[in-house]
Protein backbone atom coordinates (compact mmCIF):
# COMPACT_ATOMS: atom_id res chain seq x y z
CA UNK A 1 0.00 0.00 0.00
CA UNK A 2 1.27 3.49 -1.03
CA UNK A 3 0.53 6.62 1.49
CA UNK A 4 0.56 10.07 -0.35
CA UNK A 5 2.45 13.05 1.04
CA UNK A 6 -0.65 13.61 3.28
CA UNK A 7 -1.73 10.26 4.28
CA UNK A 8 1.90 9.48 5.42
CA UNK A 9 1.83 12.60 7.92
CA UNK A 10 -1.42 11.64 9.17
CA UNK A 11 -0.12 8.34 9.93
CA UNK A 12 2.75 9.37 11.20
CA UNK A 13 0.33 12.12 13.81
CA UNK A 14 -1.29 9.42 14.94
CA UNK A 15 1.21 6.98 15.85
CA UNK A 16 2.91 9.97 17.84
CA UNK A 17 -0.26 10.53 20.02
CA UNK A 18 -0.59 6.87 21.08
CA UNK A 19 3.49 6.90 22.13
CA UNK A 20 2.28 10.20 24.07
CA UNK A 21 -0.85 8.21 25.11
CA UNK A 22 1.00 4.91 26.23
CA UNK A 23 4.01 7.02 28.10
CA UNK A 24 1.24 9.03 29.86
CA UNK A 25 -0.36 6.16 31.11
CA UNK A 26 2.92 4.66 32.43
CA UNK A 27 4.97 5.22 35.82
CA UNK A 28 8.39 4.02 36.33
CA UNK A 29 9.36 4.18 39.70
CA UNK A 30 12.83 2.70 41.68
CA UNK A 31 12.72 2.15 45.18
CA UNK A 32 14.10 0.22 48.03
CA UNK A 33 13.23 -3.60 48.65
CA UNK A 34 11.12 -4.54 51.04
CA UNK A 35 9.06 -0.78 51.02
CA UNK A 36 6.35 -0.39 49.59
CA UNK A 37 2.89 -1.41 51.33
CA UNK A 38 0.64 -4.26 49.52
CA UNK A 39 -2.26 -2.22 48.22
CA UNK A 40 -0.33 1.18 47.51
CA UNK A 41 0.51 0.79 43.80
CA UNK A 42 -3.14 -0.40 43.38
CA UNK A 43 -4.63 2.06 44.62
CA UNK A 44 -2.82 4.20 42.92
CA UNK A 45 -3.64 3.07 39.54
CA UNK A 46 -6.94 2.18 40.31
CA UNK A 47 -6.86 6.30 41.20
CA UNK A 48 -5.26 7.93 38.12
CA UNK A 49 -5.56 4.94 35.52
CA UNK A 50 -1.64 5.10 35.26
CA UNK A 51 0.07 1.78 35.48
CA UNK A 52 3.40 1.40 37.67
CA UNK A 53 6.57 -0.40 37.00
CA UNK A 54 8.39 -1.05 40.34
CA UNK A 55 11.83 -1.90 40.63
CA UNK A 56 14.13 -2.55 43.50
CA UNK A 57 17.38 -1.76 44.75
CA UNK A 58 19.29 -2.13 47.95
CA UNK A 59 21.73 0.17 48.65
CA UNK A 60 21.72 4.27 47.93
CA UNK A 61 25.60 3.29 45.98
CA UNK A 62 23.48 0.95 43.37
CA UNK A 63 20.81 3.78 43.37
CA UNK A 64 23.70 6.78 42.56
CA UNK A 65 25.22 4.55 40.16
CA UNK A 66 22.17 4.51 38.12
CA UNK A 67 21.43 7.65 38.12
CA UNK A 68 25.03 9.04 37.27
CA UNK A 69 24.66 7.11 33.98
CA UNK A 70 21.78 9.40 32.59
CA UNK A 71 19.06 8.23 30.70
CA UNK A 72 17.83 5.62 33.71
CA UNK A 73 14.41 5.95 32.56
CA UNK A 74 12.82 6.36 36.00
CA UNK A 75 10.12 8.81 37.07
CA UNK A 76 10.49 8.52 40.96
CA UNK A 77 13.52 7.34 42.82
CA UNK A 78 13.51 7.41 46.51
CA UNK A 79 17.75 8.53 47.66
CA UNK A 80 18.62 9.06 51.59
CA UNK A 81 18.37 12.27 52.40
CA UNK A 82 22.13 12.96 52.58
CA UNK A 83 22.92 11.26 49.43
CA UNK A 84 19.94 13.33 47.89
CA UNK A 85 21.90 16.35 48.59
CA UNK A 86 25.02 15.98 46.77
CA UNK A 87 23.04 14.32 43.78
CA UNK A 88 21.02 17.62 43.50
CA UNK A 89 24.46 19.84 44.02
CA UNK A 90 25.46 17.46 40.75
CA UNK A 91 21.81 18.34 38.90
CA UNK A 92 20.62 15.12 38.60
CA UNK A 93 16.82 15.60 39.46
CA UNK A 94 14.57 18.49 38.82
CA UNK A 95 12.81 20.75 41.04
CA UNK A 96 9.31 19.87 42.21
CA UNK A 97 6.15 21.96 40.93
CA UNK A 98 4.41 22.60 44.52
CA UNK A 99 1.05 23.18 43.06
CA UNK A 100 0.87 19.61 41.78
CA UNK A 101 1.86 18.72 45.31
CA UNK A 102 -1.26 19.95 47.54
CA UNK A 103 -0.88 17.16 50.02
CA UNK A 104 2.25 18.53 51.03
CA UNK A 105 0.51 19.87 53.88
CA UNK A 106 0.16 16.74 55.51
CA UNK A 107 3.50 16.60 56.26
CA UNK A 108 5.16 17.06 59.70
CA UNK A 109 6.70 20.10 59.72
CA UNK A 110 9.33 19.42 62.00
CA UNK A 111 10.70 16.63 60.40
CA UNK A 112 11.12 19.30 56.91
CA UNK A 113 12.54 21.71 58.63
CA UNK A 114 15.25 18.94 59.51
CA UNK A 115 15.72 17.49 55.66
CA UNK A 116 15.71 21.12 54.67
CA UNK A 117 19.68 20.94 55.89
CA UNK A 118 20.27 18.38 53.14
CA UNK A 119 17.19 20.05 50.46
CA UNK A 120 17.23 24.01 51.12
CA UNK A 121 13.60 25.09 50.64
CA UNK A 122 12.36 21.85 50.32
CA UNK A 123 12.95 22.11 46.48
CA UNK A 124 13.58 18.69 45.07
CA UNK A 125 12.76 15.82 47.41
CA UNK A 126 9.41 14.78 49.45
CA UNK A 127 10.00 12.72 52.73
CA UNK A 128 8.98 9.66 52.16
CA UNK A 129 9.67 7.59 55.96
CA UNK A 130 12.30 7.99 58.09
CA UNK A 131 14.56 5.59 60.02
CA UNK A 132 17.26 4.89 62.47
CA UNK A 133 20.40 2.98 61.83
CA UNK A 134 20.55 0.12 65.16
CA UNK A 135 20.88 -3.23 66.17
CA UNK A 136 18.70 -5.95 65.36
CA UNK A 137 18.69 -8.52 67.69
CA UNK A 138 17.66 -12.44 68.56
CA UNK A 139 17.44 -12.16 71.98
CA UNK A 140 17.62 -15.67 72.82
CA UNK A 141 20.67 -16.56 70.94
CA UNK A 142 22.76 -13.45 71.90
CA UNK A 143 21.05 -14.42 75.67
CA UNK A 144 22.25 -17.84 75.55
CA UNK A 145 25.99 -16.59 74.38
CA UNK A 146 26.55 -13.68 76.19
CA UNK A 147 24.73 -14.41 78.70
CA UNK A 148 21.40 -13.26 80.34
CA UNK A 149 22.41 -10.48 82.06
CA UNK A 150 24.36 -8.85 79.16
CA UNK A 151 23.74 -5.31 78.67
CA UNK A 152 22.07 -4.91 74.83
CA UNK A 153 21.68 -1.34 75.04
CA UNK A 154 25.32 -0.53 73.60
CA UNK A 155 27.39 -0.24 70.59
CA UNK A 156 29.84 -2.19 72.66
CA UNK A 157 27.78 -5.44 71.66
CA UNK A 158 29.19 -4.61 67.76
CA UNK A 159 32.18 -3.08 68.33
CA UNK A 160 33.33 -4.79 71.87
CA UNK A 161 35.71 -7.41 69.85
CA UNK A 162 35.36 -9.85 73.04
CA UNK A 163 31.75 -9.98 72.91
CA UNK A 164 31.17 -10.01 69.10
CA UNK A 165 33.54 -12.67 69.04
CA UNK A 166 30.57 -14.84 71.54
CA UNK A 167 28.30 -13.98 68.68
CA UNK A 168 29.54 -15.21 65.32
CA UNK A 169 28.95 -18.50 65.68
CA UNK A 170 25.13 -17.93 65.51
CA UNK A 171 25.65 -15.08 62.82
CA UNK A 172 26.87 -11.51 62.39
CA UNK A 173 25.81 -9.37 59.76
CA UNK A 174 26.65 -5.71 58.76
CA UNK A 175 24.96 -3.35 56.51
CA UNK A 176 26.78 -3.20 52.94
CA UNK A 177 26.71 0.71 52.80
CA UNK A 178 29.89 2.56 53.51
CA UNK A 179 27.64 5.61 54.43
CA UNK A 180 25.90 4.12 57.74
CA UNK A 181 28.54 2.46 58.99
CA UNK A 182 31.38 4.60 58.81
CA UNK A 183 28.61 7.25 60.59
CA UNK A 184 27.73 4.93 63.74
CA UNK A 185 31.28 3.69 63.91
CA UNK A 186 32.54 7.45 63.93
CA UNK A 187 29.59 8.07 66.81
CA UNK A 188 30.60 5.24 68.72
CA UNK A 189 34.20 7.18 68.83
CA UNK A 190 32.58 10.23 69.63
CA UNK A 191 33.58 11.43 66.72
CA UNK A 192 30.94 14.00 64.21
CA UNK A 193 29.17 10.90 62.30
CA UNK A 194 29.32 13.78 59.13
CA UNK A 195 32.80 14.46 59.36
CA UNK A 196 35.22 15.49 56.75
CA UNK A 197 38.44 15.23 58.56
CA UNK A 198 40.62 12.33 56.44
CA UNK A 199 41.98 10.95 60.50
CA UNK A 200 38.73 10.77 62.13
CA UNK A 201 37.87 8.00 58.72
CA UNK A 202 41.29 6.48 59.07
CA UNK A 203 40.06 5.60 63.11
CA UNK A 204 37.22 4.59 62.37
CA UNK A 205 38.88 1.96 59.58
CA UNK A 206 40.92 1.08 62.42
CA UNK A 207 38.22 0.24 65.18
CA UNK A 208 35.76 -1.36 62.27
CA UNK A 209 39.84 -3.37 61.15
CA UNK A 210 38.96 -4.67 64.53
CA UNK A 211 35.88 -6.78 64.36
CA UNK A 212 35.84 -7.86 60.99
CA UNK A 213 36.90 -11.41 61.49
CA UNK A 214 33.77 -11.53 63.63
CA UNK A 215 31.04 -10.44 60.58
CA UNK A 216 29.47 -13.08 58.91
CA UNK A 217 28.11 -11.11 56.05
CA UNK A 218 27.49 -7.84 54.44
CA UNK A 219 24.74 -7.31 53.32
CA UNK A 220 21.45 -4.48 53.31
CA UNK A 221 18.33 -6.76 52.14
CA UNK A 222 18.85 -10.61 52.51
CA UNK A 223 19.73 -9.84 56.60
CA UNK A 224 16.01 -9.55 56.74
CA UNK A 225 14.99 -12.85 56.05
CA UNK A 226 18.46 -14.15 57.53
CA UNK A 227 17.18 -12.47 61.20
CA UNK A 228 13.51 -13.42 60.59
CA UNK A 229 15.19 -17.34 59.84
CA UNK A 230 17.74 -17.34 62.36
CA UNK A 231 20.45 -17.21 60.37
CA UNK A 232 22.01 -14.22 61.97
CA UNK A 233 21.92 -13.21 65.63
CA UNK A 234 22.89 -9.61 65.32
CA UNK A 235 22.43 -7.55 62.44
CA UNK A 236 23.52 -4.06 61.83
CA UNK A 237 20.74 -2.62 59.63
CA UNK A 238 17.76 -0.29 59.29
CA UNK A 239 14.68 0.43 61.88
CA UNK A 240 11.59 -0.91 59.63
CA UNK A 241 13.87 -3.50 58.14
CA UNK A 242 14.22 -5.16 61.45
CA UNK A 243 10.89 -4.55 62.09
CA UNK A 244 9.97 -6.74 58.81
CA UNK A 245 11.88 -9.26 60.17
CA UNK A 246 10.26 -9.36 63.28
CA UNK A 247 6.84 -9.60 62.10
CA UNK A 248 8.20 -12.47 59.35
CA UNK A 249 9.57 -14.17 62.42
CA UNK A 250 6.49 -14.01 65.22
CA UNK A 251 4.02 -14.73 61.40
CA UNK A 252 5.94 -18.17 60.94
CA UNK A 253 5.84 -18.74 65.00
CA UNK A 254 9.20 -19.29 65.37
CA UNK A 255 9.58 -19.97 69.24
CA UNK A 256 12.66 -16.99 69.50
CA UNK A 257 12.35 -13.55 69.52
CA UNK A 258 13.40 -10.97 67.44
CA UNK A 259 14.00 -6.95 68.91
CA UNK A 260 15.68 -4.00 67.68
CA UNK A 261 17.69 -1.72 69.62
CA UNK A 262 18.51 2.01 69.37
CA UNK A 263 21.94 2.30 71.73
CA UNK A 264 21.11 4.39 74.51
CA UNK A 265 23.91 6.73 73.34
CA UNK A 266 22.19 7.59 70.18
CA UNK A 267 22.06 6.39 66.74
CA UNK A 268 22.09 7.68 63.26
CA UNK A 269 18.40 9.59 61.68
CA UNK A 270 17.85 9.73 58.07
CA UNK A 271 15.14 10.46 55.98
CA UNK A 272 14.24 8.50 52.69
CA UNK A 273 12.97 11.28 50.22
CA UNK A 274 10.93 10.79 46.67
CA UNK A 275 12.79 12.70 43.56
CA UNK A 276 11.77 13.07 40.01
CA UNK A 277 15.32 12.76 38.39
CA UNK A 278 15.87 15.36 35.31
CA UNK A 279 15.42 13.05 32.56
CA UNK A 280 12.53 11.79 33.72
CA UNK A 281 10.02 10.46 31.31
CA UNK A 282 6.64 11.32 32.74
CA UNK A 283 6.96 14.47 35.09
CA UNK A 284 3.55 14.40 35.64
CA UNK A 285 2.92 11.22 36.17
CA UNK A 286 5.61 11.17 39.34
CA UNK A 287 4.17 14.06 40.93
CA UNK A 288 0.22 12.38 41.30
CA UNK A 289 2.28 9.06 42.51
CA UNK A 290 4.22 11.79 45.11
CA UNK A 291 0.78 13.05 45.86
CA UNK A 292 -0.89 10.04 46.33
CA UNK A 293 1.75 9.03 48.60
CA UNK A 294 0.96 11.74 50.91
CA UNK A 295 -2.64 11.07 51.41
CA UNK A 296 -3.20 10.43 55.05
CA UNK A 297 -5.16 7.10 54.46
CA UNK A 298 -2.20 6.07 51.90
CA UNK A 299 0.31 3.27 53.66
CA UNK A 300 3.27 3.30 51.11
CA UNK A 301 6.03 1.68 53.25
CA UNK A 302 4.16 -0.90 55.95
CA UNK A 303 1.05 -2.26 54.92
CA UNK A 304 0.13 -3.55 58.90
CA UNK A 305 2.62 -2.40 61.70
CA UNK A 306 5.23 0.38 62.40
CA UNK A 307 8.01 -1.14 61.12
CA UNK A 308 9.00 2.42 59.05
CA UNK A 309 7.14 5.45 60.50
CA UNK A 310 5.94 8.01 58.01
CA UNK A 311 6.54 11.39 57.83
CA UNK A 312 2.67 12.78 57.95
CA UNK A 313 1.20 14.41 60.55
CA UNK A 314 -2.10 14.76 59.28
CA UNK A 315 -2.84 11.47 59.34
CA UNK A 316 -5.82 8.40 58.93
CA UNK A 317 -6.82 6.11 62.16
CA UNK A 318 -3.38 3.80 61.60
CA UNK A 319 0.34 3.74 62.99
CA UNK A 320 2.74 6.58 63.35
CA UNK A 321 5.18 7.29 65.61
CA UNK A 322 6.47 10.54 67.15
CA UNK A 323 10.23 11.31 65.87
CA UNK A 324 12.69 10.46 68.32
CA UNK A 325 14.77 12.67 70.21
CA UNK A 326 18.72 11.99 69.47
CA UNK A 327 21.73 14.04 70.52
CA UNK A 328 22.27 16.54 68.06
CA UNK A 329 25.49 14.86 66.55
CA UNK A 330 24.39 11.53 65.64
CA UNK A 331 21.11 12.79 63.32
CA UNK A 332 21.36 12.61 59.48
CA UNK A 333 20.60 13.98 57.00
CA UNK A 334 23.44 16.53 56.65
Amino acid sequence: MRFTPTLRRLASATLCCLGLTAQAAELHVYNWSDYIGEQTIASFEKQTGIKVKYDVYDSDDTLQAKMLTGRAGYDVVVPTSNYMARQAAAGIYQPLNKALLPNLANLDPQLMKMVASADPGNKYGVPYAWFTDGLGLNLNKVKTALGNDAPLDSWDLLFDPARLGKLKSCGVSMLDQASDVFAITLHYLHKDPNSKNPADYQAAFETLKKIRPYITQFNSSGYINDLANGDVCLAVGWSGDIGIARRRAADAGKHYQIAYVIPKSGAPFSVDMMTIPKDAPNPAAAHQWINHILQPDVRPASPTRCSTPRPISRRANWCSLPLPVMPASTRRPR
